[in-house]
Formats: structure tokens, C-alpha cells, sequence
């Protein structure tokens, strides 16, 4: 039986998580339907404007991300650190940003305060917003919600419009971080349809590249902030030069089919993190597959199953090898 969600996003094992939501129609969520005819090509505009948008109002930011033709990549960070820090109103503001809210939390907002026995339970709403901005369910729920009711008014149909639970997997330390990053971000390579990772459309990697080029971090990304150090900001703990060049050369090498073509073992971020090359190049081609609900070394995993509650540990024999 699958899991609770809550049970399987834990903030104290990890901050981390990969997230896959799958169309559940023969049409596809983008791209074009081989048997109509019909392009659907401009809604993966839709989920990258809307995904961008809801990164800037919850405490969850985006690491990567593809849009693929029928499923979505998303590699999460939850900043329970930060929405701790906010203020009533900031809260209130950001979730009135995608909902109404209630008449009290709307008082508030317009009056500055409630009358006083009406503060108990403005509390109590705020606190129930604050946990909700930094759900990775809620996020995914506002995104997928929104494309579908867009989809399903474009089709002149009602029904389901994604598969009834998206995928997570707690990413539990850097390297199973690195792998699925760059597995997400070269998607679009693997499935041919671009070429290299800077015509790849609608995906992170693409955007961090055009940035890169004018020597910025785009902010609406989850930013790189070099190897872990003492007082390190909040990011990614790697170089965006190197995870840049790491993500280039396995394009290549997956794109054109010739696994022996380039030496990854000179990437400085495998050095560090002491993944061989061969490794390397399986996890970032078949992340999904040798990968269970969560990924990590045998130690940190076997401590994130027991405190996930798991009578049985699922097998973890592949990712144990390879990310050993």
C-alpha cells in the first residue's frame, strides 16, 4: 500500500524531494497529439509560468524542473526556515495572492487588526496558511489544479486530468541531489527532443544556462551558492560552473549514444563526491528506475525508513551500488 504523504515528506530527514505528476489521458498534457493532429504545445507554458509563480508565494523553490508532453519534473526545496520567520501579514498577503481566504483573514488585511475575540481564531487560520506555504502537496495541488481546469475548458470536458497521486522522492544527501537534478534537467535530451540542454524548452536548465550568460542566477530559481562551507546561504552546495559543464558533457555523451566519448571522471563534482564516471552515467539516465521513494547512501537511508515508519525496508541494492 502507498505510503502517506505526510509520512514520506519529512523536513528532518530532508529538505529535498523529486516530484513527478503524470497526465492520465491518451491526449497529451503538451506536445502534439499524433492521432488529431492537434498541438498542445503552448500548455507547457502554462505549467512553467504557473510553477514560477507559485515558487514566489510558498516557501518551496525550485531546484529543476522539465515539462515534459504527458508528465512534469520538479526537484523541491521546502525553506521551513524562512516561513517560520513571517509575519501575519505576510503570510495573509501571499496566501490571498491564490485565495480568498476567510472574512476574518480579509479584515485583517483591510484593518490592520480583529476584535479581540475574534484573534484566537485568526491565529489558528494563519498557522493552518503557514504549514499549507510550505506543503510540497498543496504547492503541486496549486499547480495541477490550475493546468487541469485550464486543459479541461480548452477540451470542452470535465474529469481528471492528472493521475490521482503525484511521485515524491526524498532526496537524502548532495550526490542524490546532483543525480536527480541532472536527471530532470536532461530529460528532454533523453527523449529527443532537443539537442543540447541550452534548446531545451521549458525546463531549468535551459534558464539557469541564458542567466549564466550574463553572469546572473535567475531568482526565481533555487540559487547555487559553491561547495558547503561555514555560514553557507541557502542553496545548492555546488558551483554552478561545474554542474553546468557536468550537465553539458552527459548531454553529449547522451545524445549522441557514445558512452566512452567523454572522461567524466575530470568533473570536479564527482571528485568531490566520489561518484565513478560509469555510476554517473546510469543514475543520470535511469534515475527513476534504479531509484526507490527515496535516495541516499544505505546509512542515511535505512534512518530515514525507520523514521518513516517502514517495517520493511524496500530494496535499495541498485542505489546502494551506485551511490555507495
Amino acid at each position: 500500500m502507498p505510503k502517506p504523504r505526510k509520512q514520506l515528506i519529512s523536513i528532518a530527514d530532508t529538505p529535498y524531494y523529486h516530484c513527478v505528476s503524470r497526465c492520465v489521458r491518451r491526449a497529451f498534457l503538451c506536445g502534439e497529439d499524433p492521432v488529431t493532429g492537434q498541438s498542445y504545445e503552448h500548455r507547457r507554458d502554462w505549467v512553467e509560468k504557473r510553477l514560477l509563480f507559485l515558487s514566489r508565494i510558498f516557501a518551496i523553490k525550485v531546484c529543476a524542473y522539465a515539462v515534459m508532453s504527458n508528465h512534469t519534473h520538479l526537484v523541491l526545496f521546502i525553506d521551513h526556515e524562512t516561513v517560520e520567520s513571517w509575519t501575519t501579514e505576510e503570510v495573509l498577503t501571499r496566501w490571498h495572492a491564490i485565495h480568498k481566504g476567510t472574512m476574518i483573514t480579509q479584515q485583517y488585511m483591510l484593518q490592520g487588526q480583529v476584535p479581540d475575540y475574534l484573534q484566537p481564531l485568526l491565529d489558528a487560520t494563519v498557522e493552518t496558511y503557514r504549514q499549507r506555504l510550505m506543503d510540497i502537496s498543496w504547492f503541486l495541488r496549486e499547480l495541477n489544479e490550475n493546468i487541469a481546469r485550464q486543459a479541461n475548458f480548452e477540451d470542452c470536458c470535465t474529469g481528471r486530468f492528472w493521475e490521482g497521486r503525484f511521485k515524491s522522492q526524498a532526496l537524502l544527501d548532495e550526490a542524490a541531489l546532483m543525480a536527480c537534478m541532472a536527471y530532470v534537467d536532461l530529460n528532454p535530451v533523453r527523449a529527443m527532443m532537443a539537442d543540447t540542454p541550452e534548446m531545451s524548452d521549458y525546463t531549468s536548465i535551459k534558464k539557469r544556462i541564458h542567466n549564466a550568460k550574463q553572469n546572473q542566477q535567475p531568482k526565481v530559481l533555487h540559487p547555487f551558492v559553491s561547495n558547503p562551507r561555514a555560514e553557507q546561504p541557502k542553496g545548492l552546495p555546488f558551483k554552478l560552473e561545474d554542474y553546468l559543464e557536468l550537465v553539458d558533457l552527459t548531454g553529449r555523451i547522451v545524445r549522441q549514444d557514445k558512452r566512452g566519448s567523454i572522461d567524466l571522471s575530470f568533473a570536479p563534482i564527482l571528485q568531490r563526491l566520489n561518484i565513478p564516471s560509469e555510476n554517473w552515467l546510469t543514475i543520470a539516465t535511469q534515475f527513476e528506475q534504479v531509484t526507490h521513494c527515496a535516495v541516499g547512501t544505505e546509512t542515511i537511508l535505512s534512518n530515514y525508513y525507520q523514521n518513516a515508519g517502514y517495517k520493511r525496508r524496500p530494496k535499495i541494492s541498485k542505489a546502494k551500488q551506485l551511490l555507495a
